[in-house]
Protein backbone atom coordinates (compact mmCIF):
# COMPACT_ATOMS: atom_id res chain seq x y z
CA UNK A 1 0.00 0.00 0.00
CA UNK A 2 1.11 3.55 -0.56
CA UNK A 3 2.05 4.33 3.04
CA UNK A 4 4.17 7.36 3.75
CA UNK A 5 4.54 10.16 6.26
CA UNK A 6 3.70 13.53 4.81
CA UNK A 7 2.51 16.82 6.19
CA UNK A 8 -0.90 15.10 6.41
CA UNK A 9 0.52 12.33 8.60
CA UNK A 10 1.25 8.64 7.98
CA UNK A 11 -1.00 6.37 5.96
CA UNK A 12 -2.69 6.28 2.59
CA UNK A 13 -3.81 9.56 1.06
CA UNK A 14 -5.41 10.26 -2.32
CA UNK A 15 -6.83 13.20 -4.21
CA UNK A 16 -9.57 13.29 -6.79
CA UNK A 17 -8.02 12.24 -10.10
CA UNK A 18 -5.42 9.91 -8.56
CA UNK A 19 -5.25 6.32 -9.79
CA UNK A 20 -5.85 3.29 -7.57
CA UNK A 21 -3.97 0.16 -8.67
CA UNK A 22 -4.87 -3.19 -7.11
CA UNK A 23 -2.92 -6.42 -7.58
CA UNK A 24 -4.57 -9.50 -9.06
CA UNK A 25 -6.36 -11.98 -6.79
CA UNK A 26 -3.91 -14.76 -7.67
CA UNK A 27 -0.64 -15.26 -9.52
CA UNK A 28 -1.28 -14.91 -13.24
CA UNK A 29 -4.59 -13.09 -12.74
CA UNK A 30 -4.66 -9.45 -13.82
CA UNK A 31 -5.16 -6.65 -11.35
CA UNK A 32 -7.35 -3.64 -11.88
CA UNK A 33 -7.13 0.10 -11.74
CA UNK A 34 -9.49 2.99 -11.40
CA UNK A 35 -9.75 6.72 -10.88
CA UNK A 36 -10.57 8.34 -7.53
CA UNK A 37 -13.72 10.36 -8.31
CA UNK A 38 -14.73 11.37 -4.76
CA UNK A 39 -13.31 11.49 -1.26
CA UNK A 40 -15.17 10.68 1.94
CA UNK A 41 -12.70 12.57 4.17
CA UNK A 42 -11.14 16.00 3.51
CA UNK A 43 -7.66 14.74 4.51
CA UNK A 44 -7.64 12.21 1.64
CA UNK A 45 -7.80 9.08 3.80
CA UNK A 46 -9.92 6.08 2.75
CA UNK A 47 -12.51 5.13 1.73
CA UNK A 48 -12.70 6.50 -1.81
CA UNK A 49 -15.26 6.42 -4.59
CA UNK A 50 -13.40 4.78 -7.48
CA UNK A 51 -14.51 4.45 -11.12
CA UNK A 52 -12.96 1.19 -12.33
CA UNK A 53 -11.44 1.13 -15.82
CA UNK A 54 -12.47 -2.47 -16.52
CA UNK A 55 -16.21 -2.03 -15.83
CA UNK A 56 -16.86 1.72 -15.75
CA UNK A 57 -18.70 1.23 -12.45
CA UNK A 58 -18.10 3.44 -9.44
CA UNK A 59 -17.81 1.79 -6.03
CA UNK A 60 -16.79 2.70 -2.50
CA UNK A 61 -13.26 1.34 -2.06
CA UNK A 62 -11.34 0.58 1.12
CA UNK A 63 -7.70 -0.09 0.09
CA UNK A 64 -6.15 -3.36 1.21
CA UNK A 65 -2.47 -4.32 1.41
CA UNK A 66 -2.30 -5.03 -2.34
CA UNK A 67 -3.51 -1.54 -3.33
CA UNK A 68 -1.46 1.55 -4.08
CA UNK A 69 -2.19 5.13 -5.05
CA UNK A 70 -0.56 6.70 -8.11
CA UNK A 71 -0.57 10.45 -7.62
CA UNK A 72 -1.06 11.56 -11.21
CA UNK A 73 -0.86 15.26 -10.36
CA UNK A 74 2.78 14.69 -9.29
CA UNK A 75 3.54 12.95 -12.60
CA UNK A 76 2.02 15.84 -14.57
CA UNK A 77 4.00 18.40 -12.54
CA UNK A 78 7.28 16.55 -13.20
CA UNK A 79 6.53 16.32 -16.92
CA UNK A 80 5.66 20.02 -17.10
CA UNK A 81 8.89 20.96 -15.29
CA UNK A 82 10.92 18.89 -17.76
CA UNK A 83 9.59 20.73 -20.81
Amino acid sequence: MNTYASERGPGVHAEIGDQIVVGGPAVGKPGRDGEVVALHHPDGTPPYDVRWSDTGRTTVFFPGPDARVRHLHETAAHEAAGK
